[in-house]
Formats: C-alpha cells, structure tokens, sequence
C-alpha cells in the first residue's frame, strides 16, 4: 500500500485517496469555440509516461482537497506532492528517485 502525503492532512494510507488524473491541464480560455476534435483532445488525450508523472489526486476520505503528487509510474513511488496553484518541485536525481523506489519510501 502507498502512503501518500496529503499536504494538507499528512501522510495517509492510499485507501483514503482518489485519482483526478493528469495535472496542470489548461482549460481553454474559449470552450465553446473549440472544433469537435480539440475538445475531445482537451477531455481525453493525456500523456501517459514512463517515469516521473504529475498527477492530481483528491483525499476523498479526509479533507476532501485536490492536490498535485508526482509519480514514477515505473516503481510507483511518490516522490512529492503540493497544492494546486503551487509550482511542481523540480525533479530528483534520477539515482536518488531510484533509491527510494526500492526502499518502499514515499513522501
């Protein structure tokens, strides 16, 4: 199991979280201008990468906020998480990110 650090609550098992997808989506400034296809690529097309990934997750079973984590969707460990609106941290060294994958800690 995951412990994910709420950044408003602490850290919590993942059981009391819920996935919001992919963070810092723009909304467009003008929806109902967009074609067809842009709109069906801002609703649907995310990345989906092999690594460090920002995602938004919500503490459904606490303070009930969203906020931001990033991922490596390799080992599954959490390497930060922050509130929405605050500047992603800047990425870890990659030896070190590894490190903590496989000692099972997570921020």
């Amino acid at each position: 199991m995951l412990l994910i650090k709420c950044p408003f609550c602490g850290p919590r098992p993942e059981l009391e979280f819920s996935y919001g997808g992919q963070a810092h989506i723009a909304r467009p400034k003008d929806p109902a201008s967009l074609d067809d296809e842009s709109w069906a690529e801002y609703l649907y097309i995310r990345s989906n990468p092999k690594g460090l990934h920002a995602e938004r997750w919500r503490h459904i079973h606490g303070c009930a906020r969203f906020f931001n984590v990033q991922r490596n969707t390799v080992s599954d460990a959490i390497v930060a998480t922050y509130k929405i609106g605050e500047e992603p941290p800047k990425p870890v060294d990659p030896a070190l990110e590894e490190r903590s994958s496989r000692s099972g800690a997570a921020l």
